[in-house]
């Protein structure tokens, strides 16, 4: 597990870990978040393992922008109302896959979610308003994963000092880990589920 400041160097090293299929800690506009090649289904599993998150709770994926989500999921008015108000941010928005997309994603470990696989499958999508992780998927050049960089069940980290107490002892550790510093305590996004008929709030 290194551990590297949030610089020109360490942004470097973070695409080379994710090209790799490994897994990147870095800040956002929340608490610290866990990164991986979403395109990448070992890459994928990885990350699963290190946070001994179930493999039947999907991670949301982070884009580089609005326009390129859209490539992946099929949008709506309510989704571009939400969009338009809240993204870049803390706003999460599940939607619909699209059958034709850029790239496979895996948003659990060993499933592609296409249309192909009932019941529609959804995605999360998440753009954020912090500027080294759009930096880094953007530069990547690929959908990445986004989740919070906690043992699954234990406090969402603000700062490396958390990350390092919670994997002490565990197992599985991620590979590179971004030092921005202790970030300010925000609230978790929110989750709305625009998949369906209604809009429907999972998390406010």
């Amino acid at each position: 597990m290194r551990i590297l400041p949030a610089s020109t160097e360490g942004i470097e090293a973070a695409l080379a870990v994710l090209a790799r299929g490994e897994t990147v800690m870095h800040a956002t506009e929340t608490c610290y978040g866990f990164a991986c090649d979403l395109t990448n289904p070992e890459a994928v599993a990885r990350l699963f393992k290190i946070k001994q998150r179930s493999p039947d709770q999907p991670v949301s994926a982070l884009f580089s922008s609005i326009e390129e989500a859209k490539k992946y999921v099929e949008w709506n008015d309510r989704a571009e109302k939400l969009a338009q108000e809240f993204l870049p941010g803390r706003l999460m928005i599940i939607l619909r896959l699209k059958s034709d997309v850029p790239y496979f994603l895996f948003p659990t470990p060993n499933s592609p979610s296409t249309i192909h696989h009932p019941p529609s499958p959804t995605l999360g999508i998440r753009v954020s308003s912090h500027p080294l992780a759009m930096e880094l998927v953007t530069r990547f050049g690929r959908p990445i994963s986004t989740t919070s960089a906690n043992i699954h069940a234990k406090p969402a980290p603000y700062s490396v000092a958390e990350i390092l107490a919670q994997y002490k002892n565990a197992a599985g550790k991620p590979d590179l880990i971004l030092d921005s510093g202790t970030l300010p305590f925000r609230k978790p996004s929110r989750i709305i589920d625009c998949s369906g008929s209604s809009e429907t709030i999972l998390r406010s």
